[in-house]
């Protein structure tokens, strides 16, 4: 069964050439036919999310949680959905109304572009390419620009404020970020994440890498504003922050494009230190599902258990803990290369 996904793409592109197309358009239709394949992914991963982490959330806090629409409540994320398309879309009156109603489509189409390059399986990729991971964080950062648009757009001082504070807090944990996987890259020597899952053959990136992780982890909690680190749309100060205008589906546009951003978030973290799709028995694509909503339940087990923090500690511990920190992640892992080269072990 673990080939089964690329022969079907292989017999897929050998069906449309012999049809008398040529060989680029072929390749151009499998690959519109993959990025169907992904939204679909992405869209029942959400309905599961949003229902997971209410689950989750009435453990933690010992309630029911939803149990009413279907076995275990599991239709209450439907009902949602279809509750949000039927909401009046209100525009503020004095809001730039082109910027407004761009923001949440540009959010959701960066937060799915990101999964252009996550290896979903052995050789399973949208497209492989030699700078993967740079083209990963490089895209990420975009959603800054989204979310300063929806703020600037509505015209609001709440909105505006909390956009603020989502781009200080994106650029700042951003950095700590990227530090965080040039260790990785160090001992791999490539940016192509099918090469950084294939040098974890042996041995896991979270041994050799337990600094990066930590700090990979927290920066990445920041980035995708989710609680202890939710300041940018905290309710008691700002209402809702960039969001606060915003009604019916566009709100449900940015809310669809965190769950979004968590799972790329959580696969990228699962690729470059969990060993990826790499695992005994079961099928590569089934490996990076398990080790991707592993980490996604971690998240949410730090999101119903910390309280929220202050706007000056945030930004104080990326600057003053984090990206030291990972400075001396890099240092070490430079280091450390150096005396196994030096030593002859590798």
């Amino acid at each position: 069964m673990e080939p089964l996904f690329i022969n079907l793409a292989a017999a897929f592109t050998g069906w449309i050439v012999s049809l008398g197309l040529d060989p680029a358009w072929a390749d151009a239709i499998l690959l519109l036919v993959k990025w169907i394949i992904v939204i679909t992914i992405i869209t029942l991963n959400i309905i599961i999310l949003i229902w997971l982490e209410r689950k989750v959330s009435a453990f933690f806090q010992e309630r029911l949680g939803p149990n009413r629409l279907g076995p275990f409540g599991i239709f209450q994320t439907i009902a949602d959905a279809i509750k949000l398309l039927t909401k009046e879309d209100i525009v503020p009156s004095v809001a730039d109304k082109l910027i407004f109603k761009t923001a949440p489509m540009l959010f959701i189409v960066i937060a799915v572009m990101l999964y252009t390059v996550i290896p979903m399986g052995e050789g399973m990729e949208v497209v492989n390419l030699n700078i993967g991971l740079l083209f990963f964080i490089s895209i990420g950062s975009l959603a800054t620009i989204a979310l300063l648009m929806a703020g600037w757009g509505s015209n609001n001082k709440w909105s505006l404020m909390g956009a603020v504070r989502s781009v200080a807090q994106m650029v700042s944990y951003e950095i700590p970020l990227a530090f965080s996987l040039l260790g990785v890259v160090m001992i791999t020597g490539s940016l192509n994440l099918q090469d950084i899952v294939a040098a974890q053959d042996k041995l896991w990136f979270i041994i050799l890498q337990p600094i990066a992780f930590i700090t990979y982890f927290i920066a990445a909690t920041a980035e995708l504003n989710r609680g202890p680190f939710d300041m940018p749309e905290a309710e008691q100060e700002l209402t809702g922050g960039a969001y606060t205008e915003y009604t019916g589906m566009r709100w449900a546009l940015f809310f669809l494009a965190e769950y979004t951003n968590l799972v790329a978030v959580s696969a990228l973290m699962a690729t470059v230190f969990l060993g990826g799709w790499q695992g005994p028995w079961l099928p590569s694509w089934l490996w990076i599902i398990i080790k991707t909503y592993g980490i996604i339940l971690v998240f949410f087990w730090v999101k119903w258990t910390f309280p929220r923090i202050r706007m000056d500690h945030l930004m104080s511990f990326s600057w003053k803990v984090l990206v030291p920190v990972s400075l001396g992640n890099i240092l070490l892992t430079g280091a450390g290369i150096y005396f196994c080269q030096w030593m002859g072990w590798c």
